[in-house]
């Protein structure tokens, strides 16, 4: 599966971009395929791997946020892997046509 979220700590200011960070710190250090890009992150594997990630992700948040936002995106298609990759490549492959 991959998921694609966002945490958004809220009651903290305009620039959220070191709270951000904390919930990225998270994913990357889970080991799972990831990508991150300006308004989500986006990660793969198992239901209860990736979900207990995100989890983690929010608690760092909150950790030091009053409020925390949180945006999931899933896309659940069993026996599928690489997707993060291989779903960029044939959209690419269908630009250069």
């Amino acid at each position: 599966m991959i998921v694609a979220f966002s945490v958004t700590p809220l009651g903290v200011g305009e620039d959220v971009g070191e709270y951000v960070a904390e919930a990225v710190r998270v994913v990357r250090e889970s080991g799972l395929p990831h990508r991150t890009d300006a308004m989500f992150t986006s990660i793969e594997g198992e239901w209860d791997e990736v979900m207990d990630v995100v989890k983690r992700a929010v608690a760092a948040v909150e950790q030091r946020a009053p409020r925390v936002s949180l945006v999931l995106k899933a896309d659940i298609r069993p026996g599928v892997t690489d997707g993060l990759t291989s779903k960029v490549e044939t959209v690419e492959r269908h630009l250069a046509e």
